[in-house]
């Protein structure tokens, strides 16, 4: 079997090109066969309310291309951009990983995994922020 496999928790909520959808009580597998469709896990997600870091900015930028409200060309200047300017704060080995990571998810147009080595960068981000704070 090709395509995205979700596995979904009960109750958990997904998008799916614009439309909610919502598991019921029990776990469960669905397998996405439509290539490029646009899909977020609402419980990844990061409202604009939320947008108040930098790396939440290019995370958040990442999100609206899955959720179909960007489209990839259209982004991907800004993402490039937003992780060059991370990793010039972000310098430790196990970010540059991440952002190595991001950077060739996003030129692949593997956003989901662009926003997934991105996010692992958020606890980083809120030690460094409450330090410098």
């Amino acid at each position: 079997m090709s395509g995205l496999v979700l596995k979904l928790a009960p109750g958990e909520r997904v998008l799916i090109n614009g439309a909610v959808i919502e598991n019921g009580e029990r776990r469960s597998r669905i397998a996405i066969m439509t290539p490029n469709a646009h899909i977020l896990r609402l419980r990844d997600a990061i409202h604009p309310e939320q947008v108040n870091t930098p790396v939440r900015r290019v995370c958040y930028i990442a999100q609206l291309v899955l959720s179909g409200d960007v489209g990839a060309e259209d982004a991907r200047h800004q993402l490039l951009r937003g992780i060059e300017q991370l990793s010039q704060a972000l310098t430790d080995h196990d970010s540059r990983g991440l952002l190595t990571a991001a950077t060739g998810a996003v030129l692949a147009g593997e956003h989901y995994q662009a926003l997934k080595a991105l996010r692992a960068l958020l606890p980083r981000e809120a030690r460094l922020l409450a330090a410098a704070g």
